[in-house]
């Protein structure tokens, strides 16, 4: 079939197929001419397209619609290849990939992954019981990757457009008592009985505390500097890396009252020498989070603690944080006691407690007392 009024067009050609829909052909800015991605139901519609087209290239936002046609699985090689990020977490994005997104696009090109396929891979991994931290951590890797895929002019939008679904707001952890705290602290091995004050006090991360040297704590100042965090790789290897950020690079004043345990424990367990580790098991070996874990339960055994209250060591920095944020610090004092560099992890320690949101009702109940009495004066 002849094209629709060829001499009259300016900018491509519209022709009718024999099955009554219309075709168009076009030349991009490259020089080449290429038909449009599918055939429309009018020569309206296909008019309406070749001007949006003409104008994309007018604009400089046409794109190369054969630009797409990269392998997921070749893009997220390159991508990972790119991205400076640490050792432990590089392995976690490849873990992620390799369990929760080849699976299901490892065959499929950039352009062949739609919003739909985006929503239902997502429902799947749900339905499947994965969890909902594992799912939105994967959904916010796949978005950071289709946003670099824009960037590089391969697609026109990101598919992953799900609202809320990178976020997952976790249960609320529980908060030690003091009692409890120095329970734990005196029921443990004891070479670790500062491990846990510091957790506590310092609000530190475990592996912030295994990476702990002599020369972390300065007595006559009684201050901590955190420098080094120490990771474990899928391989076990064990690696002393910075922190997440740079925000956790960070001094530390520790409580007065911890002094004697420290100086009893520079004594008795650390390692000789201002880079000697403060912390090492019964063979000199850096501590390892699943063995500590074995250890942490039969303290919390042997302090009475009930395994209903399911007390993790990560939540003493809980517990000592939200205690800061009791004394009265403020938002940024939190961030840097913690080494946050945002204020949305800090903010969680702000919140009000029962026992606080008691003493307020206490206080609203004496002056409605004391307005009662004089009315009734």
């Amino acid at each position: 079939m002849p094209e629709t009024d060829p001499k009259r067009r300016r900018f491509g050609s519209v022709r009718k197929l024999p099955s009554g829909r219309y075709q168009v052909r076009y030349t991009g800015p490259d020089g080449i001419k290429r038909p449009a991605p599918h055939s429309f139901e009018s020569e309206k519609a296909a008019n309406r397209w070749l001007v949006k087209t003409e104008a994309d290239m007018l604009r400089g936002e046409w794109l190369d619609p054969d630009a797409g046609n990269v392998p997921l699985r070749e893009y997220l090689a390159d991508w990972l290849r790119d991205r400076d990020l640490k050792a432990r977490t590089r392995e976690e994005y490849e873990r992620h990939i390799r369990l929760h997104v080849l699976p299901a696009f490892g065959t499929s090109t950039l352009i062949q992954i739609t919003p739909p396929k985006v929503r239902a891979w997502r429902t799947g991994l749900l339905d499947a019981e994965v969890g909902r931290s594992t799912v939105a951590k994967t959904y916010r890797i796949l978005h950071a990757v289709f946003n670099t895929a824009v960037d590089d002019d391969l697609i026109r939008r990101n598919p992953c457009r799900i609202k809320g679904a990178a976020t997952f707001k976790s249960e609320e952890r529980p908060i030690a008592t003091l009692d409890q705290v120095f329970a734990i602290a005196a029921g443990i091995q004891p070479r670790y009985r500062l491990l846990v004050l510091l957790a506590t006090f310092a609000q530190l991360r475990f592996g912030e505390l295994v990476a702990l040297r002599r020369r972390s704590i300065d007595l006559d100042t009684m201050e901590l500097r955190v420098r080094r965090a120490t990771v474990e790789m899928e391989d076990g290897t064990q690696v002393d890396d910075d922190p997440k950020s740079e925000a956790g690079k960070r001094p530390i004043s520790l409580p007065g009252g911890l002094r004697a345990d420290i100086e009893s424990h520079l004594a008795e367990y650390a390692q000789p020498g201002p880079h000697g580790r403060l912390f090492v098991g019964p063979q000199g070996g850096i501590p390892r989070r699943r063995n500590f874990n074995r250890i942490w339960r039969k303290a919390l055994r042997d302090a009475g603690i009930s395994p209903d209250l399911d007390l993790h060591l990560h939540d003493l920095r809980h517990t000592g944080s939200t205690w800061s944020a009791q004394s009265g610090a403020t938002l940024k004092e939190l961030m840097a006691r913690i080494g946050h560099s945002s204020t949305r992890a800090a903010m969680i320690y702000q919140h009000a407690t029962r026992d606080r949101d008691h003493a307020i009702a206490s206080a609203l109940d004496a002056l409605i007392e004391t307005a009662g009495s004089k009315i009734n004066a």
